[in-house]
């Protein structure tokens, strides 16, 4: 029986290799190639269920964070039955991901596919000078709150939160510099004139400057003397200014105040003057006394102003000079004028000379210059054993007229003068009598010290 097996596969086989048909892929048809005869292709039956009595045609649908409302024309209880159409949402915080509604189709499958996405915002970027917190991280409805260091400010949204379209809510802020350094200029102070000026000498240190945010200062003026500038008398402001970075700036400022010591105010005395150094009555000014021609001082020549504000010594007087015609020699007699007078010597034959009543005459109406230029006239007149010889009211022996006349070469034959200075030196003679005015040029002009002129340039002239 195997063997009659074989033989009827073997014989099945070549008759189908004899009978030749064509199969047209996709059209439903058999075309067979020994016949013109089409035969229509019976579609295969269907299977034999009842959709409608189904309850869970398609799979129960399940959505992770989200929620499917559906709709089956069976009725509420039939969720997933052929031809219930559920409409698909998601939690607050996520996003739906594919279509929002399916439907239960024939092939036991819904019509699509959705799942709910956690909304997400992107990372916020590093903020410069600043940090943020965020309460959520990125997700929806996280709060993020930004500081700034130190010394900085928030310039824009304080805090930002993550929206339901995944955007951040406001813009970017920034941190910006916008508070000034801190500056403290040093101590007002208060300083006394240095003897002898109305100055004082002033150091300080340079004021603390600090920035609250990097610690950067950029500069710092001066508005003001440098320290250990020289101020004067009086109160000064010195002002510093500061800039940061950012060029934010503060400025501080401080006093400086000067005192000057001051002695009561000198009086001259009668018949004399002052001379001061410095401003007169400041603390190491120096006063000397000096009296007008024909007066000698009495007393202290100087006087110093100390720290104490009092005056050293007591005020000297201006008294008339005394000449004392009562001495052995020329010299005894001419030392008492030492510095102190210039002598004008005026020698004639007798009382009775021309040149010598006009002379005499001239020099009594010139008195007050002649006191005022410190001159002292010396008369010798006749011949011996009648000769006189006198300064004002004071009469000259014989022997010390001698010896002027020997000393100065002064001749008894007819008139001639002689102009001494201060130092006794003769400076100027004269054979014919001199005018006032020529003897005051000269004097003014050859023979004054500064002091002299300084005080005739500051008082005039007293004589008009």
């Amino acid at each position: 029986p195997r063997m009659a097996q074989e033989a009827a596969l073997v014989l099945l086989v070549v008759l189908a290799r004899l009978v030749s048909s064509t199969w047209h892929e996709g059209s439903g048809y058999y075309l067979e190639s020994h016949t013109n005869e089409v035969y229509a292709e019976e579609p295969p039956p269907e299977p034999a269920l009842d959709y409608r009595r189904v309850p869970q045609w398609c799979a129960t649908l399940n959505i992770h964070r989200g929620e499917a409302t559906c709709y089956s024309p069976r009725g509420s209880s039939y969720r997933s039955s052929l031809g219930t159409r559920c409409e698909l949402s998601c939690t607050r915080g996520y996003r739906l991901v594919g279509p929002s509604a399916v439907q239960c189709l024939p092939n036991r499958h819904w019509s699509g596919m959705a799942y709910c996405r956690q909304i997400r915002c992107h990372v916020l970027p590093a903020v410069l000078r600043g940090s943020y917190m965020c309460s959520a991280g990125v997700q929806m409805d996280s709060r993020c709150d930004y500081t700034c260091l130190p010394g900085y400010q928030l310039e824009g949204d304080r805090s930002r939160i993550c929206m339901e379209d995944g955007h951040w809510s406001g813009s970017e802020p920034i941190c910006v510099d916008l508070e000034p350094p801190k500056i403290r200029c040093p101590d007002s102070r208060e300083r006394i004139a240095e003897p002898g000026k109305l100055t004082a000498t002033v150091y300080w240190d340079p004021p603390r400057v600090r920035d609250s945010a990097d610690g950067v200062i950029k500069r710092v003026m001066l508005r003001g003397p440098e320290p250990g500038s020289e101020f004067p008398e009086g109160e000064h402001v010195i002002r510093y200014t500061a800039h940061d970075q950012a060029y934010n700036r503060a400025s501080c400022k401080f006093r400086i105040r000067v005192q000057v010591r001051r002695c009561p105010v000198l009086k001259p005395p009668q018949n004399g003057y002052i001379s001061c150094t410095s401003d007169g009555n400041n603390y190491g000014a120096t006063c000397e006394y000096l009296c007008d021609g024909g007066y000698e001082r009495q007393g202290t020549s100087l006087r110093v102003c100390q720290s104490t504000q009092q005056w050293t010594g007591s005020q000297p007087l201006c008294a008339p000079m005394q000449i004392n015609t009562d001495v052995n020699s020329a010299a005894s007699l001419l030392d008492q004028f030492h510095e102190k007078r210039r002598l004008f010597v005026i020698s004639a034959p007798d009382p009775s000379n021309r040149y010598y009543k006009m002379q005499i005459s001239m020099l009594q109406q010139a008195a007050c210059g002649l006191d005022l230029r410190h001159v002292t006239t010396v008369e010798l007149v006749g011949q011996p054993p009648h000769e006189v010889g006198r300064i004002r009211e004071h009469r000259l022996s014989l022997g010390i007229i001698e010896e002027l006349r020997r000393f100065l070469h002064l001749t008894r034959s007819h008139f001639n003068a002689v102009l001494l200075d201060k130092a006794g030196t003769d400076r100027e003679r004269y054979i014919s009598p001199v005018s006032p005015d020529e003897l005051f040029v000269f004097i003014d002009t050859y023979l004054l010290s500064e002091r002299e002129a300084a005080r005739r340039a500051q008082s005039g002239d007293p004589c008009e």
